[in-house]
């Protein structure tokens, strides 16, 4: 069981992963729901603060660099564009736009790709970490239940 705990943690704070591959995982090798909940949250929320910290200087500073800069300049302008676009829609409601994407749990959303935008962004990193949890919880309830019916297909169909 702690090894199920571990690889849903593990899992979690992968980028593009995240807890939508987390929440699965452990409903499909017998953990139950709330603590795999629990988990994935905690493992997915965990790089937050270090990703809005860190990665714009991070993707900054390797942007003129031989072998990465192509894609760190990339990165950057895709991020910046993407930013100042989400921006422009949701004007005010940006702390709103921003906990919807990272709780819709599609593939290129999450806390990841949300705190990276939220740091570009200038958000701040209190409400950008609130924002990024809110949609993690979303994205958590929504995974659960797809999990739960999931199982239950599963279940009956073996």
């Amino acid at each position: 069981m702690f090894k199920n705990c571990l690889v849903v943690f593990l899992v979690s704070m992968v980028p593009l992963i995240e807890l939508r591959g987390a929440i699965p995982y452990g409903m499909l090798f017998g953990l139950p729901l709330w603590l795999t909940y629990i988990i994935a949250i905690v493992g997915n929320m965990l790089p937050v603060p270090f990703i809005y910290l860190f990665a714009r200087r991070i993707l900054v500073w390797g942007k003129d660099k031989p072998v990465i800069g192509k894609f760190f300049t990339f990165c950057l302008e895709k991020g910046e564009k993407g930013g100042r676009k989400l921006q422009e829609k949701a004007g005010r409601g940006l702390f709103w736009a921003l906990l919807l994407f990272v709780g819709i749990p599609l593939p290129g959303t999450g806390a990841w790709t949300g705190t990276l935008a939220a740091s570009l962004l200038n958000m701040g990193l209190k409400k950008s970490a609130l924002a990024c949890m809110g949609g993690v919880l979303l994205a958590g309830c929504i995974m659960g239940l797809l999990s739960l019916l999931g199982v239950s297909v599963v279940g009956t169909i073996g």
